[in-house]
C-alpha cells in the first residue's frame, strides 16, 4: 500500500508493517496459522495483502489485519504449492513449488481465472502479468542455465533473456513505462519490454556493506522486489552473504531509482 510497507520473514507469523516515509515500525498483523512465509504481494484496489505460506496456501489480509482468510488452500489432489506472488489490478499471479504452471485468480473473490501451462524446461521462481497482457517469468531451465522468458496466455513463449552471466532471477517487478526490474542474485537489473537489457542499475558494490563483527564486507543477495512508482524508490528484500557463511539474517535495502 502506498502509505505502509509489508513485510514477511521465514519462520515468522507476524506481518511486520513500517511507515513508507519515516521507516518508522508500527504494528505487527500476526497471522495464528502462518507458519513459514515465502512471499508477500499488496492490491491497491481490494486494500488486501497476499501471502504465500510455504507449500500450504495463500493467506488474504485486510491492510489493517481485521480480516484474515487462509484463502487458497492446498489439497491431496492438486500439486498446487504456492512459491511466489504478484499482483495486478484485480488479478493474483501465484507460481509453485510442484509444477510448471501459473495460476491466475480473481483478488477479490479468489476464483481461479486461468491456468498457463509453461515449457517442461522451465522451473519458475517469480512471475508477474506484464502491461499488454502477457506474463514475465524469472526461471530455472532444465536444459542448463536461467532465463526471463516473456510467456503468453496459452504458454507460448514469445522472447528471452538469458546470458553465461545471468544469476538467479528470482523476483521481477514493473514499472508504468513497462521497464523490468530483475532480483539477480548480485544484482538489480533493467530490461526493456522487449527483454533487452538496458543496464545494471544496482550492481554488487553497492549491495555491499562492512560487517564489524566479520571484520569484513558482506554482500546483501537480492530475493525480492518491490517497485515503489510514486517516489521511484525500489525497495529489496536480502539476504546476507559471505564467502564462508550463509547467514539466517537478512532486511530490505531501499534504492532511489527514479533518475537512474
Amino acid at each position: 500500500m502506498r502509505d505502509v510497507v509489508y513485510v514477511v520473514i521465514g519462520g515468522s507469523s507476524a506481518i511486520r508493517r513500517y511507515n513508507a516515509t519515516t521507516y518508522r515500525r508500527l504494528a505487527d498483523i500476526v497471522i495464528t496459522g502462518l507458519s513459514w512465509p515465502s512471499d508477500i504481494a499488496a492490491c491497491e484496489l481490494t486494500s488486501r495483502l497476499y501471502v504465500a505460506d510455504y507449500r500450504e496456501c495463500v493467506w488474504r489480509v485486510s491492510s489493517d489485519g481485521v480480516d484474515i482468510q487462509r484463502w487458497l488452500t492446498t489439497s491431496p489432489s492438486d500439486t498446487f504449492s504456492p512459491r511466489t506472488l504478484s499482483v495486478t489490478s484485480s488479478r493474483l499471479l501465484v507460481t509453485s513449488y510442484d509444477d510448471r504452471q501459473l495460476r491466475q485468480f480473481d483478488a477479490a473473490g479468489g476464483d481461479e481465472l486461468r491456468r498457463v501451462d509453461l515449457p517442461d524446461y522451465m522451473e519458475p521462481r517469480h512471475a508477474v502479468e506484464s502491461p499488454t497482457g502477457t506474463f514475465i517469468v524469472g526461471h530455472d531451465s532444465t536444459q542448463g542455465g536461467r532465463q526471463v522468458s516473456e510467456v503468453s496466455t496459452e504458454g507460448q513463449v514469445l522472447r528471452q533473456f538469458s546470458g553465461s552471466s545471468l544469476g538467479e532471477p528470482a523476483h521481477i517487478a514493473f514499472d508504468r513505462q513497462g521497464n523490468i526490474f530483475v532480483a539477480d542474485k548480485r544484482r538489480i537489473l533493467l530490461l526493456d519490454a522487449q527483454l533487452a537489457l538496458r543496464r545494471v542499475i544496482i550492481d554488487a558494490r553497492q549491495l555491499r556493506f562492512w560487517q564489524l563483527l566479520l571484520r569484513c564486507y558482506v554482500q546483501q543477495e537480492p530475493y525480492r522486489l518491490c517497485y515503489m512508482e510514486q517516489s521511484g524508490q525500489l525497495l529489496i528484500g536480502f539476504f546476507w552473504f559471505h564467502d564462508r557463511v550463509m547467514f539466517e539474517k537478512g532486511g530490505v535495502a531501499v534504492f532511489d531509482v527514479l533518475r537512474r
